[in-house]
């Protein structure tokens, strides 16, 4: 079997003990604790990953896109992805937010310049991305450096959004406190009349891109026993050599 098949099977196992009935904070702990699945999938061996993360990133990608466009598929998006962050004080946060383009230079994804996200990015770079594949039994875990890209780029990739998302950036002033959905709503509105449908809606200047040069790119796959299988790109800099090795689970 190739590297980049995979046969899965999630089984949940029965827990350990009864516990006590599903009612009431302890129940609902107990409930928690025997919550398990049993991983069955093949392995990934080192021999079979390419000398370049990027390359073997869009191997997994697309085998996750063409479980999301299978008749059952059960990955809703698989470019959805976790960012963390740190902010200078090194308090950490994440959120889910969705990759819009990958290449040898790195990920990139967009949000607006004054959220949350952004202003930790500015005070420190270093931040980490999470491709949480459950389905497949895969993670791909990236850690890097991000950094705005250029105006051409992002309002390139603005002209492409639909034209309720375009609106819907102008409309939020991202993770600063409002009122009410009201609102928000009223603002969209407002937008909505000023740039109907069919007219060009200019990029906002406090929103684009950034992208994420990777330092490590970890390839997680699931096994049973929670003997899972990690194997992890590394190097030094950005343009040192990419180092292939296995992590105990």
């Amino acid at each position: 079997m190739r590297q980049d098949d995979h046969v899965t099977d999630f089984r949940a196992t029965a827990p350990d003990a009864p516990g006590p009935a599903a009612s009431g904070l302890g129940g609902a702990l107990s409930d928690v604790a025997a919550m398990r699945a049993q991983y069955r999938a093949e392995g990934i061996a080192e021999a079979d990953f390419p000398a370049d993360p990027v390359e073997q990133f869009g191997h997994w990608f697309a085998a996750a896109a063409a479980e999301a466009a299978a008749d059952d598929g059960v990955i809703r998006e698989p470019n959805a992805m976790v960012v963390s962050t740190a902010d200078a004080d090194g308090r950490p946060s994440s959120r889910t937010v969705l990759l819009k383009g990958y290449d040898a230079r790195g990920f990139v994804f967009y949000t607006n310049y004054e959220s949350r996200k952004a202003r930790d990015i500015d005070a420190n770079p270093h931040v980490s991305l999470l491709f949480p594949w459950h389905p497949m039994a895969r993670q791909v875990i990236v850690a890097g450096t991000a950094e705005r890209i250029g105006r051409d780029e992002t309002v390139r990739y603005f002209r492409g959004r639909p034209h309720g998302s375009q609106l819907g950036a102008w409309a939020s002033a991202q993770s600063s406190v409002i009122a009410s959905r009201d609102e928000l709503d009223a603002a969209y509105a407002e937008l909505a009349a000023r740039y109907p449908e069919g007219e060009q809606v200019p990029a906002p200047p406090n929103w684009g891109g950034y992208r994420v040069t990777p330092l490590t790119v970890e390839f997680w796959q699931g096994r049973t026993n929670r003997l899972h299988d990690r194997l992890v790109y590394s190097r030094a800099t950005p343009d040192a050599p990419w180092v292939l090795r296995r992590l105990s689970p």
